[in-house]
């Protein structure tokens, strides 16, 4: 038994859910999102909330079950709060800076970085070494912010890179003398 699976995900006002054709959408105050529905469990509209239930007894049915109402949560979520990630940018001279559809990134390579924005995502620069990510689809903001992340990754060593905020880095000791 799926214990995140049994519960039913509360469809608070202002959202309205549909299903049809195979979709669930959701439509809130910060946009709308739809995701294809899976044959392994069934999905219940009824009184304001959204149940999930397998199909069947099987293993794969009930491995979809959980993951199935999270993802239906998630986007409820999307529309009605949104989501954001913060990155940390560490190192001299590395930097960051939002112009229009482009995030440019110096990080220490020859050249600057040209990110191109997908839809859906707003970032923002407070600061040369903070990038703040948002959007109402939890996958895509999450996406974004772990392809910036790759172009530098945080090394052991000194600390320099992009990190998420609050990540920790374990620092290595280095040479001794």
């Amino acid at each position: 038994m799926s214990r995140i699976g049994k519960k039913p995900v509360a469809i608070p006002t202002g959202v309205t859910a549909n299903i049809a054709d195979g979709v669930l959408s959701v439509k809130g105050p910060k946009g709308e999102l739809s995701m294809p529905l899976s044959s392994e469990v069934t999905y219940s509209l009824e009184d304001g909330q959204l149940s999930v239930q397998p199909v069947n007894d099987t293993k794969r049915a009930r491995s979809f079950w959980g993951m199935q109402r999270t993802l239906v949560q998630n986007l409820i979520d999307g529309v009605t709060q949104g989501y954001s990630k913060t990155l940390q940018i560490t190192g001299v001279g590395y930097r960051a800076a939002s112009q229009g559809k482009t995030l440019k990134l110096q990080l220490g390579y020859s050249h600057d970085i040209d990110f191109a924005i997908p839809e859906g995502i707003t970032i923002q620069t407070p600061e040369p070494t903070t990038v703040n990510i948002s959007g109402i689809d939890k996958q895509k903001v999450g996406q974004v912010a772990a392809e910036i992340r790759r172009w530098r990754r945080p090394e052991p060593y000194k600390g320099k890179g992009i990190k998420y905020a609050g990540e920790f880095i374990f620092r290595k000791e280095g040479k001794k003398k």
